[in-house]
């Protein structure tokens, strides 16, 4: 199918869109267009106008300032991705990209653009929640900041209002050691995730746990932090987790509260495999986060 009939407008600065938003009735924001273009074909969307951010230069660009990791709202995933600025303070994103849809629509598909979104099972605000990410909005009222964790409001639906633009990420990075990594179950690579974890580990000089944020997505309405694993983890040895027989205190005991989270059915799987998944995904990530907190884990060459 094709869309229904819009008109196209392309300002070329923030307040000229966020003017159009505010005049314009039934308006959409075109950002890297992945996930809109097929739902206006597919007439899932139907918008009568269609406000394109690709000519606002200042929304894009990634910068370390004051110990906070800044990336514009419309900053490709590929750019993010290739960053030696992100692999160096925010490795985390960099892997959790490498499962985000396949390379062409990374090529043109934004960071904004995938939070607006709100997709349940997206890599990218698991990965941002996970970072105790703040977003910069701005609206003909003027600019406004938002945690990620208050920006879900539901599946697809998200704290912004109708005359509102997601300008800006930006996050305090986690110091230099940390343990990180993404672990996601998909029916196909590139596809959305029916079960994902990203884990965070910062360790004290005794290689104890003195840190930690887990984050699952791929369950229910959104990304979610698994509060009672990250408080389990906080004291113990990552070698004795590690070396852990099944059935005792490892990585996976203490995962187990991840196959509590509500989750949903849909046709691929009942809401008790997704629950099983998700302690799977977290027990996994957490290993691995361990392991390079240890300077144990032999990354693969790029």
């Amino acid at each position: 199918m094709k869309p229904s009939a819009f008109q196209y407008h392309r300002p070329a600065s923030v307040s000229e869109a966020v003017q159009l938003l505010a005049t314009l009735d039934n308006a959409k924001l075109l950002a890297g267009g992945q996930s809109l273009m097929p739902m206006m074909n597919f007439r899932a969307v139907m918008a009568d106008h269609v406000i394109d951010l690709n000519g606002i230069a200042e929304l894009s660009g990634i910068s370390l300032r004051d110990g906070r990791l800044h990336i514009g709202a419309m900053t490709r995933q590929r750019d993010i991705e290739h960053s030696p600025l992100v692999a160096e303070h925010c490795p985390l994103l960099v892997e959790a990209y490498h499962q985000v849809g396949h390379r062409q629509t990374r090529n043109r598909g934004t960071l904004g653009g995938s939070l607006s979104h709100f997709d349940p099972a997206s890599e990218q605000p698991a990965c941002i929640l996970a970072m105790d990410g703040m977003l910069v909005i701005q609206s003909p009222r003027g600019q406004r900041e938002l945690p990620m964790s208050a920006f879900g409001q539901g599946i697809m639906s998200t704290a912004l209002e109708h005359d509102e633009v997601l300008v800006s990420i930006h996050f305090s990075v986690w110091p230099a050691g940390h343990g990180w990594a993404f672990e996601e179950f998909a029916r196909r690579h590139g596809d959305f995730a029916m079960a994902g974890a990203a884990a965070l580990l910062e360790l004290d000089a005794a290689r104890r746990i003195q840190r930690a944020v887990v984050v699952v997505c791929g369950l229910g309405n959104g990304p979610v932090r698994v509060s009672a694993v990250e408080q389990a983890l906080i004291g113990f040895d990552t070698a004795a987790l590690a070396s852990a027989k099944p059935g005792t205190t490892g990585f996976e005991a203490l995962a187990a509260p991840a196959s509590q989270l509500e989750a949903f059915d849909d046709p691929h799987a009942p809401k008790e495999y997704r629950q099983r998944l998700a302690a799977t995904m977290v027990a996994r990530a957490l290993r691995r986060a361990a392991l390079r907190a240890r300077g144990e884990f032999q990354e693969l060459a790029a």
